[in-house]
């Protein structure tokens, strides 16, 4: 590729997940004055929709507010180079911009990076499958040039709907949102919508705010995090793509689950008492969930190894390798839970190898820890082994959460 189309690329925003104010110090090309709208358009293996879905978008936003928006396409380096292809358009429409990213993935992580970039007053956000109706984008400024801090396209109000979901799928989404409304009704109740993925917010609303997302929606983190005070709610059909591939799986159900819980964690009583004394309690309780999760693992194994009804292996050995499995279940679950916000940023597998190793020396150093209280409260407190025991789980949880923290999950800077 030539230079000239290299430099002609968005630089990708590094650092945090932070929405700054509009200055020209915020922008990375020559032009730094604001425009009113900023869309963001998060792509991957979508070459075979961008052209028709550019021009589209350009067609509507010229009609509505002419010359004063942009679009920006924020591409995860897809294999059927979408990015490319979203490149060579830029040609034809000058409204066009478009970022290559190679070393993060994720779309919520892109919507991000894209709006880091953006030069708008107000930043969106629609998909990049045309399963997200184009023409709705007007209502949805007009909402918030009606005073609206958050515009949402919503599939559950009038006008509203999807057009061939399964039964199993309409299952999911309304059960999604009845169990949001159960663990965070402060955020789930103002919208009727929460994994709505096509939405507008006034840059105002999440300047200075760090977001946090959780796998591919985020505009449960823009509602919870951000200074969103009126909401406005528009209709739309959800409609199944017409080209390219459907990138709905049950994980994103699973991940909507842990923001939902991250958000509740970071909120609230909680969330005032862990600042008060200088303490994580929040990560701390999943840790301690994952290391409950531990406990079935450790207990399942050992069960199917050693036990005279299956594999019937040596005690020692059997439980050398139920804990081994356990602490392995341990790490994933607190890699991408617990501690994900700085797993996210550190993706690399040399860098989740070390994490591992560390994790697991941790751990070790952990269980002696246990055996050493068990037999020191036992002997010389409480002469009750199960009350000794907890006490001393209860040590050793504290012991490996605080130097996991401290050694395991940290950032730390690449070296060149």
């Amino acid at each position: 590729m030539s230079k000239n189309k290299t430099d002609s690329l968005l630089a990708v925003p590094c650092g945090s997940l932070e929405i700054s104010e509009l200055s020209p110090n915020t922008t990375t090309d020559v032009i730094s004055q604001s425009i009113e709208f900023s869309l963001v358009i998060p792509t991957y293996k979508e070459r075979d929709n961008i052209e028709k879905i550019v021009t589209i978008l350009s067609q509507v936003l010229d009609e509505f507010i002419p010359q004063d928006y942009e679009l920006i396409v924020v591409d995860d380096d897809s294999p059927d180079r979408t990015w490319e292809v979203a490149q060579s358009l830029m040609g034809e429409y000058p409204q066009l911009r478009v970022m290559r990213r190679q070393q993060e993935k994720g779309l919520s992580s892109a919507v991000i990076r894209g709006w880091q970039a953006a030069r708008g007053n107000v930043l969106g956000v629609i998909d990049g499958d045309l399963q997200h109706p184009p023409e709705v984008l007007t209502q949805l400024l007009r909402g918030i040039q009606q005073g609206a801090d958050l515009a949402v396209a919503s599939r559950n109000v009038e006008g509203g709907g999807v057009s061939s979901w399964s039964v199993v799928r309409r299952f999911l989404s309304r059960g999604a949102q009845v169990l949001g409304l159960i663990i965070l009704p402060s955020v789930l109740g103002r919208i009727s919508d929460p994994m709505s993925g096509y939405f507008m917010v006034r840059r105002s609303a999440l300047s200075g705010v760090t977001l946090n997302p959780v796998g591919y929606k985020i505009l449960l983190e823009v509602v919870g995090r951000g200074r969103v005070r009126s909401i406005a709610e528009v209709g739309y059909v959800f409609c199944e793509r017409k080209q390219g591939e459907s990138k709905v799986t049950w994980k994103q159900y699973v991940d909507y689950i842990r923001h939902l819980l991250r958000l509740r964690l970071a909120t609230g009583r909680v969330k005032q008492f862990s600042q008060k004394i200088d303490f994580p309690i929040g990560r701390f309780l999943r840790f301690g969930l994952v290391g409950l999760s531990g406990v079935f693992v450790d207990m399942a194994v050992l069960y199917l190894l050693s036990d005279p009804t299956t594999l019937a292996w040596a005690l020692t050995r059997s439980k050398i390798i139920a804990g081994e499995i356990a602490i392995f279940n341990n790490f994933l679950w607190n890699d991408a839970w617990t501690f994900a916000d700085v797993s996210m940023k550190q993706q690399k597998s040399s860098q989740r190898l070390k994490r591992f190793l560390k994790f697991n020396i941790i751990c070790l150093a952990g269980l002696v820890l246990n055996v050493l209280v068990l037999n020191l409260v036992f002997n010389f407190l409480i002469p009750n082994r199960y009350i000794a025991n907890l006490i001393a789980i209860a040590i050793a949880t504290i012991w490996n959460f605080w130097v996991n923290l401290k050694l395991s999950w940290r950032v730390t800077e690449e070296k060149n």
